[in-house]
């Protein structure tokens, strides 16, 4: 299948518009103060968005849609933003009540979601009563995203939300999840902009293995158990790049890669797992936080950590392509994304952002953030030469891809 890039950045946009609505809808109900900090549309694995679920406890509205647009809509509260919805509404402590307190909201806040998509496409976009649902991981996700682990187009938001002049971040998340019939029809080529969803995917594998094979090396590198939880290929505002990193510390390093396409490769790791890659790497106890030895440390692992990536993408598209030696950084993760997205708003107003998340299962906190932002265009047109040209390429064995 194919879509049209110009058409999945409007109705990114329309999800924005959605959000904010759904956002207004929340403070007149609740008078709570809102503010939509962040939308964007992902492509992801059902098994990656499940993950994103688990281990945290939410509730919301799942609401099947019929019409021009058929699928599922759900509409999820984290505990926090339950707590707050709920105390607001059902001062007294009634379950029930509660229950149908976020029933109500999400059912209001989903139909000022899906309005905004019916006006755009100027067609009638029937919905489902809404059913109450409750807990973690598969509990709260669309039936329709567990039945196979395929991939999904998933519209998220994050809302930032205060009260009695104490801001507080609300996650609310809107997912919906189309009919392949809604999807083909939707993100049907209008312009000359297309890609190949096919192609979408086979990069975003790339991109997976290449995070694991980074793992891989932090593991053999620094003894610390590691594996890849979440990767997804996300269009969004560049505008909205730094705030979708956040305002937490972050030490790592910046590079850049040409050839075939262009852009930046971000490795971020948090203040206590940048320490832990430091202090296993560095034989010796140093004076200084992040002085010489601490960020060549640092510099050297990110060197290769970035070969995996680089490798796989120039064997896929049988392209060379090469990348500068790392930059270390360390400032909040906005501070450091916005020089980059300075440089790419020259010439977009939208992104492709690949982020893979590396873990450990053990008892020892440990978060490394990958980011690729390659250049919209310059990534359109290689994967279009894939479709006409490589296509035989994407077949390659993994391991022959990544292993040095």
């Amino acid at each position: 299948m194919e879509i049209d890039i110009r058409e999945l950045e409007t109705y990114q946009e329309l999800a924005h518009d959605g959000a904010e609505s759904a956002a207004q809808s929340l403070s007149q109900l609740t008078g709570i103060s809102t503010t939509v900090q962040v939308t964007n549309v992902s492509l992801m694995s059902s098994s990656d968005l499940e993950y994103e679920f688990i281990g945290n406890e939410f509730a919301g509205v799942n609401i099947d849609l019929r019409g021009e647009i058929s699928g599922e809509v759900v509409l999820a509260f984290d505990e926090q933003g339950r707590t707050a919805i709920t105390d607001e509404l059902v001062p007294a402590d009634d379950p029930e009540k509660k229950k149908s307190s976020i029933k109500e909201v999400g059912n209001i806040m989903s139909s000022g979601f899906v309005d905004g998509w019916a006006n755009y496409l100027n067609a009638k976009i029937k919905s489902s009563p809404p059913t109450y649902i409750e807990g973690t991981g598969t509990d709260v996700l669309p039936k329709s995203a567990t039945q196979d682990d395929n991939y999904l187009f998933v519209f998220r938001s994050r809302v930032e939300a205060s009260q009695d002049g104490v801001n507080e971040p609300v996650d609310f998340r809107i997912l919906l999840v189309p009919d392949s019939t809604s999807l083909e029809r939707a993100f049907k080529p209008q312009t000359d902009k297309i890609v190949s969803v096919e192609k979408l995917k086979v990069f975003n594998d790339m991109t997976k293995e290449g995070a694991e094979k980074a793992a891989t090396n932090i593991t053999s590198m620094t003894g610390i158990d590691t594996t890849v939880e979440i990767s997804r290929l996300t269009l969004v505002p560049i505008e909205d790049i730094p705030m979708e990193v956040g305002n937490k510390r972050y030490v790592g390093t910046v590079m850049e890669f040409n050839g075939k396409f262009s852009g930046h490769l971000v490795i971020l790791f948090d203040q206590p797992s940048g320490r832990a890659v430091v202090d296993s790497l560095v034989p010796m106890e140093t004076d200084e936080q992040w002085g010489d030895v601490e960020q060549g440390a640092l510099k050297e692992l990110g060197n290769i950590m970035t070969s995996g990536f680089i490798d796989g993408w120039a064997n896929v598209l049988n392209a060379e392509i090469k990348h500068s030696p790392p930059e270390f950084v360390a400032d909040t993760g906005s501070s450091i994304m916005n020089p980059i997205t300075t440089q790419i708003a020259e010439t977009d107003d939208h992104a492709f952002m690949l982020d893979s998340n590396i873990q450990t299962n053990s008892d020892q906190v440990f978060t490394c953030q990958m980011l690729a932002l390659p250049r919209r265009d310059e990534l359109e047109q290689a994967l279009d030469d894939l479709l006409i040209e490589n296509s035989d390429n994407t077949r390659i064995d993994p391991d022959e891809l990544f292993d040095r």
